[in-house]
């Protein structure tokens, strides 16, 4: 039982005899370790610090108190076992490394049908420490965005999450508030006119993409799973870039907007109707959409953007939305 300390079956077996007698000689120790050399048994248990010999002469020895006795044994083993680890681990990446540059398959996988799209969405994210990235076009492949709860789990465990939303998907009935909700979750938003692809990808070190929508009922969608390769520092280089032009969204009185920032900004005359009207501007929404949100009529909304533009001193609504940037009007 105490192999995994370095000690033998004769030493284990002497050592007991001690604890339980208090102490023995050789010649007893030898009586009752029948076929073994006691002498050399000792020696052993003595370099090792379990036994020590008792003062007086002869050859009588007692056990020390194992607690004590085995920590240092207990502690090199676990260095050892440490050390272990850390070599299996960089065996396996090597093993890995090696496997994917034989083997495309273990760099690209491919998943067909949504209820499996979605288990490998929902795997992703669980498995994910640290963070992240979306990109979250109009429409659904596989899992409707209202239906990604996994995300405040794991936003509430410290995981950071990215998402850029396309115009289109924010002007879907109940979106913004969907929005709103995550942001205020911790989530960071932005929004861009359009996107290339449906994107998810975790750590940066694996992704999953859609590749074929179903175009009726009957066709079943297809995604892909990239891990670490040229592929996937593509996908992460156009996340990165759509990401840095984007618009921001955050939140004002608990409504997601768009701001031309992250950072605060000074507070302004503003409304929250003018400032909110102002942010589904800056997002791209249309004026009809606007005017549903704010429940209002189109015109009432295309006369208040008319009464912004002067008091901005733009004659365009692209003027407007300079000065809006340049005074901070939704920071």
């Amino acid at each position: 039982m105490l192999e995994g300390t370095g000690v033998t079956p004769a030493e284990e077996a002497a050592y007991r005899l001690l604890v339980r007698a208090g102490e023995l000689d050789i010649a007893d120790l030898a009586a009752r370790l029948p076929g073994a050399d006691a002498a050399a048994v000792v020696d052993g248990l003595s370099g090792r610090g379990l036994v020590r010999r008792l003062p007086g002469g002869g050859e009588r020895y007692a056990a020390n108190p194992p607690d004590v006795a085995f920590g240092p044994l207990l502690l090199r083993g676990q260095e050892a076992l440490d050390r272990a680890r850390s070599a299996v681990a960089e065996l396996a990446e090597e093993h890995l490394t090696t496997t994917r540059r034989r083997d495309a398959g273990q760099l690209l996988e491919i998943v067909t049908g949504g209820d499996a799209i979605r288990q490998r969405i929902r795997a992703v994210q669980l498995g994910t420490r640290e963070e992240l990235l979306w990109f979250c076009r109009a429409g659904h492949v596989a899992m409707p965005s209202e239906d990604n709860v996994e995300e405040y789990d794991m936003l509430a465990r410290g995981v950071s999450y990215r998402v850029l939303y396309e115009r289109q998907l924010l002007e879907e009935p109940g979106m913004i508030d969907d929005v709103a909700k995550a942001i205020a979750a911790g989530e960071l938003a932005r929004a861009a006119p359009t996107l290339p692809v449906r994107l998810a990808i975790s750590d940066r070190s694996v992704a999953i993409c859609p590749l074929v929508p179903r175009s009726d009922d009957s066709t079943e969608p297809t995604a892909a799973i990239v891990r670490d390769s040229n592929l996937l520092t593509a996908l992460i280089a156009l996340f990165e870039s759509y990401w840095s032009a984007a618009t921001p969204l955050r939140l004002s009185d608990g409504v997601a907007v768009a701001g031309p920032g992250e950072g605060p900004g000074p507070a302004t005359a503003l409304s929250g109707d003018e400032r909110y009207l102002l942010s589904l501007l800056v997002a791209g929404v249309t004026d009809k959409s606007i005017a549903t949100r704010l429940g209002v009529s189109m015109r009432t909304v295309q006369r208040r953007i008319r009464d912004l533009m002067a008091l901005a001193g733009a004659e365009t609504r692209m003027q407007l939305a300079w000065q809006m940037a340049r005074r901070d009007w939704l920071a």
